[in-house]
């Protein structure tokens, strides 16, 4: 769906943000079905280096999957040093 999305705009890239039921909206780096059961994972997208997580969260728990182009502001992926 990421994938088509990104097609269907001329994008290299598409952004993915999930907000939970919490309140919390979380920029995605990674995601899998794993490890199922009613159950899904994701890695938020880091942009200050922290330490690496996986959050595991129950479906029913998502209130909105947001795909959009990326915010040009929050770059992806390494930035080249001098």
């Amino acid at each position: 769906m990421v994938a088509s999305f990104a097609q269907e705009h001329g994008l290299e890239q598409a952004e993915v943000c999930v907000e939970l039921f919490d309140g919390s909206r979380h920029v995605l780096a990674a995601a899998t079905p794993d490890p199922g059961f009613g159950f899904f994972s994701f890695v938020p997208y880091d942009r200050d280096g922290g330490e690496p997580r996986r959050m595991i969260v129950p479906v029913g728990a998502v209130r909105m999957i947001e795909i959009s182009a990326p915010d040009l502001e929050r770059p992806f992926g390494f930035a080249a040093t001098e």
